[in-house]
């Protein structure tokens, strides 16, 4: 199921070249032969939108122009999604209606978290945005860089930004054959994820490997900013606070953390709770990634939310699901990778920072 997913990435079948110009020429209000010298066919189709490479004419900056990378938005897919989301809402109202265990998930508000993220997923404007705040929180860090904007020639439905030469991360043979250190990948794309949600509270929320390249110099460029995820102060605090009581084996600290936080009823018992934790956590120190069963591991963790009736937290949700979407893409550089090792580093530095 994972790998048919998969194809949702880059590899759907393209929209007409001659509907991208349409759009292009109707959103920048110019003629394509205006904005580009050259357009080419799509060279990757994913749900919401296909790329095109483009050049640029020459200017002062560029005397030469430029090679870009042009995101247009797929024909109809707005209605599409608005179809489908009714159907989701329809669904999650029945299920809480139906279903009085089930409502501790919150299915509606899982949903209302999915369209908020589409509707700002689908005007590239934002996109943009995203972007260039990303390129700011992040122009002096090592290992990861955000592609330029080219804000002239952006609007809603047509995203440009600068062609980026490099190989996709979901190649892993071509990684290897090009000599990159797939292990120090596997590490980057980890520490590069907790660096953006703790200390600046703003992270790619769907970093998957079709939304992430190899540079020559071994820097993780990403793409596709559609889907972001935001924490405040408080959320951060908890965050590192949990992840880092988990890598100090110290239960009783993430149980008093997650009643801090409302994540667990008061109700409940603190050393209880710990004791469940230590019967997820033990088991998986000290052995390699290999050896651990993800679906076991994930199947213990819904037991101990339902025996602790803790409620899903629809503001969470983009952070839970990154985390483990990026920890999958480590292990796909890395299949021995071990999340705890690359993580103490990030989450001891920003603790002593916020102490200090």
């Amino acid at each position: 199921l994972a790998a048919d997913m998969s194809l949702l990435q880059d590899r759907l079948p393209p929209f007409p070249t001659a509907e991208a110009r349409a759009i292009i020429e109707e959103e920048l209000d110019k003629p394509v032969e205006d904005v580009f010298v050259s357009l080419s066919e799509p060279i990757a189709a994913a749900s919401i939108a296909q790329v095109h490479k483009a050049h640029t004419p020459p200017c002062d900056l560029h005397p030469e122009g430029r090679d870009m990378a042009v995101k247009v938005l797929r024909p109809g897919i707005e209605a599409s999604f608005a179809r489908d989301l009714d159907s989701f809402f329809w669904a999650a109202e029945l299920i809480e209606h139906m279903h009085a265990p089930a409502r501790r998930l919150r299915p509606v508000e899982v949903v209302q978290t999915l369209a908020d993220s589409v509707k700002l997923e689908m005007d590239f404007r934002l996109e943009a945005a995203a972007m260039s705040e990303m390129a700011e929180n992040t122009a002096r860090d090592q290992g990861f860089r955000v592609p330029r904007v080219d804000w002239e020639r952006t609007a809603r439905h047509v995203l440009t930004l600068e062609w980026v030469d490099g190989i996709a991360a979901s190649d892993r043979e071509a990684l290897t054959a090009a000599g990159h250190d797939m292990k120090k990948l596997g590490r980057q794309v980890i520490q590069s994820f907790l660096t953006h949600a703790l200390r600046d509270g703003f992270f790619h929320a769907d970093m998957h490997q079709g939304n992430l390249f190899v540079d020559p110099d071994g820097t993780l460029v990403a793409v596709d900013f559609g889907i972001m995820g935001r924490l405040d102060q408080t959320q951060r605090r908890h965050l590192a606070d949990i992840l880092y009581g988990f890598i100090q084996r110290d239960y009783r600290s993430v149980a008093e953390r997650h009643f801090e936080a409302g994540y667990v009823p008061r109700s409940k018992s603190i050393d209880a709770f710990a004791q469940a934790l230590r019967s997820v956590g033990e088991p998986i120190f000290g052995r390699s990634a290999r050896e651990v069963s993800m679906g076991r591991l994930l199947a213990q963790l819904f037991q101990v939310t339902e025996q602790f009736d803790m409620k899903t937290r629809p503001e969470l949700i983009l952070l839970q699901k990154t985390k483990v979407v990026v920890e999958g893409v480590a292990r796909h550089f890395d299949p021995d990778h071990n999340i705890w090792e690359s993580a103490e580093p990030i989450l001891k530095a920003w603790m002593i920072e916020r102490m200090a």
